[in-house]
């Protein structure tokens, strides 16, 4: 199962890559939301993190999705109905 998880790993550009990580990073994208915009299942996007990130840092992240409600489609709360928090995305400020 690893070696064909990793085939389909190695097709990815590293700008997709990069997109996925930043994605898996974010607590509000689920899983899903990576997987139909790239056609990674979760599993994939384990594997992408682990072979990307510090170890220590892939441990911190691992633990912390493992318990987030957000990050699963069918235990997400139907109230959250978008990927960011409101204050993610600020305006630039004009000096």
């Amino acid at each position: 199962m690893k070696t064909a998880i990793r085939n389909k790993i190695k097709h990815l550009s590293e700008d997709e890559k990069s997109r996925i990580i930043e994605m898996a990073w974010e607590d509000r994208t689920p899983f899903e939301a990576i997987e139909r915009l790239f056609g990674v299942a979760e599993p994939e996007v384990i594997e992408i993190m682990r072979a990307n990130i510090k170890r220590k840092t892939f441990n911190n992240w691992r633990a912390r999705v493992s318990g987030r409600k957000t990050k699963h489609l069918k235990l997400r709360s139907p109230d959250v109905d978008r990927g960011y928090c409101p204050t993610q995305y600020k305006a630039v400020r004009k000096r």
